[in-house]
């Protein structure tokens, strides 16, 4: 099989595949990351044919590795790219014990983070885009690492994954050369990746301390809302893949976390209205 090796963040992983078209543009992609040293690797994914025959007629990718789904579907191997991202992503999921993994996007500014968390569809991946354009630091759109003893986040700015709309809303802000192919018809829609900014991988060693969480929801009239701790540790455990796998040490970060990181949901209709919701409540962070 081919391979390459990536490093994102603190997790490093090998990518194999049997064909060549997947790893080629995962090359180009993540073309300014670092190589993890000494080729050590904290993950091996696997793209492979789900039947022998597969691999040459209507190519299908199985996604494998070090943990992998037993009941997932394959994907064509025209979405081979989105199938490296998500058998990276399950990696962490499901093995990632280092620091508390969110399903929550993050940005950083004047070494402080904003993170977001939400369902599917609630714009928080769209969002961390977005401010990446306008001088806030990409740190990651798929999870936050939340450290276990430092309380800090650490980035994972792996590709951006844009679905649909916000396509061509990012196709307005950044330069072509830092989109991937775009991939019709997936199981999560229309989908294309986005290179993070240089500055994102060439600060990708650097944490910062969690200063704001929100619970962005788009498409609502505009609204702040508080939330009281109760509801939003709940929410936070059922956002995060490996909470209960760490077991005491989850629950003190997660509840460090909750005590000293303000919280609000917010309604909004345009990343317009984001952007002035979030600029306000930022300005009185102390």
């Amino acid at each position: 099989m081919h391979h390459i090796l990536l490093k994102i963040g603190p997790a490093a992983f090998r990518i194999a595949s049997a064909w060549r078209q997947p790893l080629d543009q995962l090359a180009g992609l993540y073309r300014h990351y670092p190589a993890p040293g000494e080729g050590q690797v904290d993950f091996t994914v696997r793209l492979e044919p789900d039947k022998p025959w597969r691999r040459h007629i209507r190519p299908s990718v199985h996604i494998g590795g070090d943990f992998w789904l037993p009941d997932a579907a394959p994907l064509p191997l025209a979405q081979g790219l989105l199938a490296a991202e998500m058998g990276m992503n399950l990696q962490m999921a499901l093995g990632w014990r280092r620091h508390l993994l969110l399903h929550a996007s993050s940005v950083e500014k004047d070494g402080k983070a904003l993170v977001m968390t939400g369902l599917s569809g609630s714009g928080k991946s769209t969002l961390s885009a977005m401010l990446a354009e306008r001088g806030w630091r990409f740190m990651g759109d798929e999870f936050a690492l939340l450290g276990l003893d430092d309380g800090k986040i650490s980035p994972f700015p792996r590709l951006i994954s844009l679905k649909n709309q916000a396509i061509g809303a990012m196709q307005n802000l950044a330069a072509d050369d830092r989109f991937g192919p775009e991939m019709k018809a997936t199981p999560k829609g229309d989908i294309r990746h986005l290179v993070p900014s240089q500055e994102a991988v060439t600060r990708m060693e650097e944490s910062a301390t969690p200063a704001l969480l929100l619970f962005p929801r788009f498409g609502h009239a505009r609204e702040l809302r508080e939330m009281g701790q109760a509801e939003i540790f709940v929410r936070l455990t059922q956002a995060s893949t490996n909470y209960v796998a760490l077991g005491e040490s989850g629950f003190r970060a997660l509840t460090r976390f909750v005590d000293r990181v303000p919280a609000r949901a917010m309604d909004y209709q345009s990343i317009e209205q984001a952007e002035e919701l979030i600029d306000g409540l930022w300005s009185k962070l102390p």
